[in-house]
């Protein structure tokens, strides 16, 4: 009975018939795919109003947030909501900017920050925002090129040679970000073309108190009442070219952007999420997921728990420490929370069993043909031998790199130094004085450079905080690791110190040139080779170094065939399912999902609404609690229901959910009307669903939505920074009669 439910699950699961309308990260280039069904669900939009290479559309809009000034992915999404370059995304998403900005005297994490004018708009150095020129499938340009006959090294060397070529080619000597990546596991390649700004400025946050209103114990829970939201501003040099920071550059003229509908939204209602997905892994098989259950995802709790409790032990203690570490924190706890849901997830939803279920399926598909035999019959096993094999190696890598080289910062800042060394090293066995004279030159030179760097290095450490997490990281790696990884100077120290971590710990922090920016600055005004090579953090972080690497060669070698057989699987899973149209994996290039607005049952007898107002945030209040603080201002216009007209029937709506299908990197995604118009920004996922990257669970997977109307408020009437709404288009339709008299039927009124 077992199995035939299995199957049918699968069936529905994977059937090209079945596959839900709200399922699916879909690539813009094929928005006809899904056109029609968009349609009926209310979509008002023509396809050249959407996505359009040779024309303004709602993708010019969309642009992914990063670091680099030619990103390969994007750690967030944003939109452009003004014709000068007025860009919204999550607060989450902005949190580490603005815990650059903040200081003591003037945190903003805590109390908000907002720019009255552009002069007080904040630089982020290396932040970039890229839009979407254009996309193509160069799938004809690489894969003929491939054989069968070829390894996956020579396959790469093949394929990185033409992707070089196709860059070069198409990024027109510099002017965009050329992105050329595999798709469907290498079965397709498409090219993504941007345009990538490098000026993006601070405009606006809230206070956390608002902006990350429940902390970790709200985060991928519903009900939420959270205003997830920062705002930023593109800036270009003067003829709209992007350009670095500077005084002269002026903002962004976009070629579109999004209008706002302050008209609220109702269950059924279309929605429309595009963004920047990172990463899902929908066609998994069963090995696959029981290695990450078993081997990957239960270490990464362990050590990422154990570094977040002395993390916020140091910042419940101290603000100084909460505003330095605050951004960190938020990252680690947030893929915490998260490797944890999706055990659970996995687990409740049988999504194992159900995986196991359509690998049969395509075993027999595959061997019930000699040809198809001959190519696909042994894929599924050769992916599970590889993932036998890592299962007994990957532990030990994890926790070797988690709690070793990057387990306190201190490991990071000795290990900076290993170049240093090494060309101190060259220095003392040269013997040609000339020769000599030149390497001298360049390790003062190098000195120098490092040591201009260390107030940034140093600016978010606290040495009380490191130490303390050196302590705990130490003794979880020399726990959990085999004997044959612990560096050699641990153990001989472990015996000296009786396995007192902290006593350890105090004397590593005590003797080493790098637990202070002081000591760091000493050392490099004069570096010297032997005083380094005796430091106990630089040879703890060279040792460590040694054994992550042995340890990363024992998870390498163990790789075998593996791309080979997910290329297969995948090529093969096509092959069986003719009639279904596929979407592939995220991985963090520009996507669209729709669907509807909708609550969900999360339980037997309980029924989720899909909509939550600024009454929750006030039964929510905690005051002893720094995750559920309200704002005072925040607490009186609630009390005087002076929502302006963002309110509706007394009442200001903060959140609602949709069925549309995200992951990591939608975040800051618009929710888009079936007009083009903004609903709300994407922020979070629902606990229930947690499984959802590896199987989309269709009756609980929803998307937690801000609502733009309480982003509107919070900038206007709480924040009062009145000229960023009077950029907005905002569209708020008029109220309609009840009824409609005919003045030819009414009597005459006596004068």
């Amino acid at each position: 009975m077992k199995k035939i439910n299995y199957f049918l699950a699968i069936i529905l699961l994977f059937s090209g018939l079945s596959l839900k309308a709200n399922e699916g990260m879909w690539i813009p280039m094929l928005l006809r795919q899904n056109f029609a069904e968009m349609q009926r669900l209310g979509l008002k939009l023509t396809p050249q109003q959407i996505y359009s290479v040779n024309h303004s559309s709602l993708k010019d809009a969309i642009a992914g947030l990063s670091n680099s000034p030619h990103p390969q992915g994007f750690f967030c999404t944003s939109e452009i909501v003004s014709d000068k370059g007025l860009l919204f995304t999550n607060h989450h998403c902005g949190f580490d900017a603005v815990q650059k900005h903040s200081s003591v005297k003037h945190d903003y994490l805590k109390d908000g920050f907002w720019a009255m004018s552009y002069a007080e708009e904040l630089p982020n150095k290396n932040m970039t925002a890229s839009v979407l020129v254009r996309m193509a499938d160069v799938s004809d340009s690489i894969i003929p090129m491939l054989s069968d006959t070829m390894n996956e090294s020579q396959r790469s060397a093949v394929a990185g040679k033409i992707i070089s070529r196709l860059k070069k080619e198409n990024s027109e000597k510099g002017k965009y970000n050329v992105v050329i990546k595999p798709f469907f596991n290498g079965n397709k390649y498409y090219m993504l073309v941007y345009i990538v700004y490098k000026d993006v400025r601070l405009v606006g946050a809230p206070p956390s108190s608002i902006g990350k209103f429940g902390g970790d114990t709200d985060n991928w829970m519903w009900p939420r009442q959270t205003g997830d939201f920062t705002v930023f501003r593109i800036y270009t040099a003067p003829d709209g070219s992007p350009a670095t920071y500077s005084k002269d550059n002026v903002p962004l003229k976009p070629k579109h952007f999004l209008p706002i509908s302050l008209n609220g939204v109702k269950k059924n209602d279309f929605a429309m999420i595009w963004g920047f997905p990172g990463s899902t892994n929908r066609y998994m098989t069963a090995p696959e997921l029981q290695f990450r259950m078993a081997h990957y995802f239960p270490p990464l709790v362990k050590a990422f728990g154990k570094k977040l409790e002395v993390w916020k032990k140091h910042m419940n203690a101290n603000q100084s420490v909460r505003i330095k570490y605050a951004s960190n924190y938020a990252m680690i706890a947030n893929s915490w929370k998260y490797f944890i849901g999706q055990m659970r997830g996995v687990k409740k939803q049988h999504v194992l069993e159900k995986k196991q279920a359509f690998d049969d399926q395509f075993n027999q598909w595959a061997n019930a043909n000699p040809t198809r035999k001959a190519i696909y019959g042994d894929v599924v096993k050769d992916i599970a031998d590889v993932y036998t094999k890592q299962g007994n190696v990957i532990e030990p890598l994890i926790y070797a790199s988690v709690t070793g080289l990057s387990g306190a910062e201190i490991m990071k800042f000795a290990q900076a130094y290993a170049g240093l060394e090494g060309m101190m090293k060259q220095y003392k066995k040269t013997k040609d004085k000339n020769i000599k004279t030149k390497k001298l030159k360049k390790i003062q030179q190098m000195a120098k450079g490092m040591q201009e760097g260390l107030d940034k290095k140093y600016k978010d450490y606290d040495m009380a905080t490191d130490r303390d997490v050196f302590a705990a990281m130490t003794k979880m790696y020399m726990e959990k690791t085999p004997a044959g990884l612990h560096p050699e100077y641990l153990d001989k120290m472990m015996k000296k110190f009786k396995n007192n971590y902290t006593a350890f710990a105090d004397y590593v922090f005590e003797k080493s040139h790098f637990s202070s920016i002081a000591k760091a600055k000493a050392f490099l005004s004069d570096p010297d080779l032997k005083t380094l090579e005796k430091d106990p953090a630089f040879i703890l972080s060279q040792e460590f170094m040694a054994k992550m690497q042995q340890a990363s060669m024992a998870y390498r070698n163990t790789g075998g065939s593996l791309e080979k057989a997910k290329r297969l699987f995948m090529q093969g899973i096509m092959k069986m399912q003719p009639n279904k149209v596929f979407y592939p994996d995220a991985n963090s290039t520009l996507r669209y999902s729709y669907g509807k607005v909708e609550g969900y049952d999360p339980q037997d007898g309980v029924h989720d609404y899909y909509q939550t107002h600024l009454y929750g945030v006030m039964q929510k209040e905690d005051s002893t609690n720094p995750e559920f603080i309200v704002p005072k201002k925040l607490k009186e216009l609630y009390e005087t229901k002076d929502y302006g007209p963002y309110g509706e029937n007394g009442k200001m709506d903060v959140c609602f959910l949709t069925n549309n299908d995200i992951t990591g990197g939608n975040s800051g995604s618009p929710v888009i009307n079936g007009k083009g118009e903004l609903l709300g920004l994407a922020f979070d996922g629902n606990w229930e669903a947690m499984s959802g990257d590896i199987a989309y669970i269709p009756k609980l997977q929803r998307t937690i939505v801000v609502d733009i109307r309480y982003v509107l408020f919070i900038i206007d009437k709480y924040a009062g920074d009145h000229r960023l709404i009077d950029e907005l288009q905002l569209d708020k339709a008029m109220p309609q009669p009840i009824r409609v008299e005919d003045a030819t039927q009414q009597p005459a009124t006596s004068l």
